[in-house]
């Protein structure tokens, strides 16, 4: 079965839609399955060098929509070619060029990926009423189409299907399906970064990821408690953007909460074997690979209900859960400070199996694979 997979940017550094789709092709890559994919990416570009199937880059597209002629093009001569396609992520050029040429590639199934992008937050948030008014115009004229035509939408947790549904008028696809993201196994434990049992958060320094309320929380606890508190360790991108000064001037003078920039490889996963416990506070998440990376190395997780995946882990009792508030925040902290040591213990080994039963490579890969062969 030949597999399209078309997506803007390839590129690790434009975020998670590209880890995805490295890690669905990863995970898929079985006999009888081939993988290809287009992107708008230089087609020397070195974010592509690790990728061992074909890449067709066609170069950068124009404007923040991707406007790109040679993308219209390409699909006009080679969807045909495939028996299935799936488009990850909306509001870009890709999404009118794939309509445009569904007529000229009857046999292929065509799949809808969002990757959140339906996610009713994007609508609601403060400080994007231009971009949400842009996008109900767009929804209208363009997203729309693709989605309801398509054979299906893809989601990778239940949640994200539930708040897809709730966006904009006029979602009608003709079958939904929740294949999951499969994240990969950690390595074998390596040498740890620092003394263990700090506190830790990996992802980027953005507002959406509430970022100001768990350094607010923190310097709160440590002011009210006796109890000493663990460091608190922030490792991420974007500490050169306003809100990443931002956050430091919160921190300023509290020696305890250390920023590391981001962390990548052994030094990624030292950070995630030596802490105590993961935090992500984030006001909308929908998958969050982070945090499926810490309950990979068995650390339990103080997440918010706006991270999409929060009912598989609490179904199993892999960490706590709370609402993406000052208050909710420290409430998480405050619960974890609280635990005995033998409820903590479990809550470890009730980690791992939340990521054995729901987010592994190869269950994420055999959902998929069902649906594309159209088994499910």
């Amino acid at each position: 079965m030949n597999i399209l997979h078309i997506i803007s940017d390839m590129d690790p550094r434009a975020g998670g839609v590209c880890q995805a789709v490295r890690t669905l092709i990863r995970g898929l890559s079985v006999p009888g399955f081939a993988h290809e994919v287009v992107c708008l990416n230089p087609k020397d570009s070195a974010a592509l060098s690790d990728c061992d199937y074909p890449v067709h880059a066609l170069g950068h597209g124009i404007t923040s929509w991707n406007y790109s002629r040679k993308l219209a093009a390409w699909l006009a001569d080679n969807l045909h070619g495939y028996d299935a396609a799936v488009l990850h992520g909306l509001w870009q050029y890709q999404s009118y060029a794939l309509v445009k040429h569904l007529r000229s590639a009857p046999d292929t199934r065509i799949f809808v990926m969002p990757h959140g992008m339906l996610d009713p937050y994007f609508q609601r948030a403060s400080g994007r009423k231009l971009k949400a008014l842009r996008n109900r115009f767009i929804w209208h004229l363009l997203e729309r189409k693709i989605v309801n035509k398509s054979h299906g939408v893809l989601f990778t947790c239940e949640t994200e299907k539930l708040l897809a549904r709730t966006t904009f008028a006029g979602y009608r696809p003709k079958s939904e399906h929740v294949v999951g993201l499969g994240v990969d196994a950690p390595p074998p434990v390596p040498a740890p970064l620092w003394a263990p049992g700090y506190w830790l958060y990996i992802s980027r320094i953005h507002p959406k990821k509430g970022v100001d309320l768990l350094v607010n929380a923190y310097i709160q606890l440590k002011k009210n408690r006796t109890q000493p508190l663990p460091p608190l360790v922030i490792a991420g991108p974007g500490l050169d953007t306003a809100y990443g000064k931002k956050v430091t001037e919160l921190a300023a003078g509290e020696p305890d909460i250390r920023f590391t920039g981001m962390l990548t490889g052994d030094q990624k996963w030292g950070a995630f074997y030596g802490c105590e416990t993961f935090i992500l506070p984030s006001h909308q998440e929908n998958f969050g690979i982070a945090v499926v990376e810490a309950l990979a190395c068995s650390k339990p997780v103080l997440i918010s209900d706006q991270v999409n995946i929060w009912r598989e882990i609490d179904r199993e009792g892999g960490g706590l859960v709370a609402p993406d508030t000052a208050e909710g925040i420290t409430s998480l902290l405050t619960s974890w400070l609280d635990m005995p040591e033998d409820r903590r213990l479990l809550m470890a080994l009730a980690a791992r199996k939340a990521y054995d039963t729901y987010f592994t490579v190869e269950a994420a890969a055999e959902r998929l694979k069902k649906t594309l062969s159209n088994d499910a």
